[in-house]
């Protein structure tokens, strides 16, 4: 990832700044924070392809993985198949959050906002990547969903650890599910013979809004 690829307004959203520019030296501050960051950041992924099939309502098998959410079901209508996704950003990130916890607070938010903000943009790339090669046959994406958002329960957080092998990627699960390194995302992206113009950016940015079915909540 370069410095260009990480949008300065969502690091701004993540700071809190909502319609409001920050003042020169907060900018400048983030500027310094970033490339500290890009530095010690180490994207990987770890991703892999399987048959999707709906037996019931409210259910939906990906590969030997078993899902009971409306929501998933939902987003993979019509769908033959779908990727598993991990991606993180090192444990750099979090050596670096933890240390200016300690020295500089300041710096310890606008990692943890730049932080999010990378992982966003690493998760966009190897989106991009995956439905550009389904594109080359025929298939289209449906909008990344994760383990965690609406009725997709987040202990299959664990099956996302076991299909995936996240351990060769540097990505462990704490008792409680959340992953380490921090700055990482699991996520199912399906793929369909019908296109409907899904955004890579995702549900935020596209013009659609509520009214379409296949949107994460």
């Amino acid at each position: 990832m370069q410095s260009s690829d990480i949008s300065r307004k969502e690091i701004y959203r993540y700071l809190g700044y909502r319609g409001i520019t920050p003042d020169a030296q907060i900018a400048a501050k983030v500027e310094e924070c970033l490339e500290k960051l890009l530095s010690v950041s180490e994207p990987k992924c770890a991703v892999k392809r399987f048959p999707v099939s709906q037996p019931e309502a409210g259910v939906t098998m990906i590969g030997d993985l078993v899902v009971r959410s409306e929501g998933l079901a939902r987003n993979l209508t019509g769908c033959k198949e779908a990727y598993l996704m991990a991606v993180t950003i090192g444990i750099g990130v979090d050596r670096l959050i933890a240390r200016a916890n300690v020295t500089d607070v300041t710096a310890a938010a606008i990692y943890q906002a730049a932080g999010a903000a990378c992982v966003e943009a690493w998760s966009d790339e190897v989106n991009a990547r995956l439905l550009a090669e389904a594109r080359e046959e025929g298939l289209f994406g449906r909008p990344r969903f994760s383990p965690g958002y609406g009725d997709f329960s987040l202990e299959h957080q664990r099956d996302f650890a076991r299909i995936l092998e996240m351990s060769r990627i540097g990505i462990s699960l704490s008792d409680s599910l959340l992953m380490t390194p921090s700055k990482s995302v699991t996520a199912v992206i399906g793929l369909s013979e019908t296109d409907h113009h899904c955004q890579v950016t995702g549900c935020d940015a596209c013009d659609l809004g509520g009214d379409c079915a296949f949107r994460r909540e």
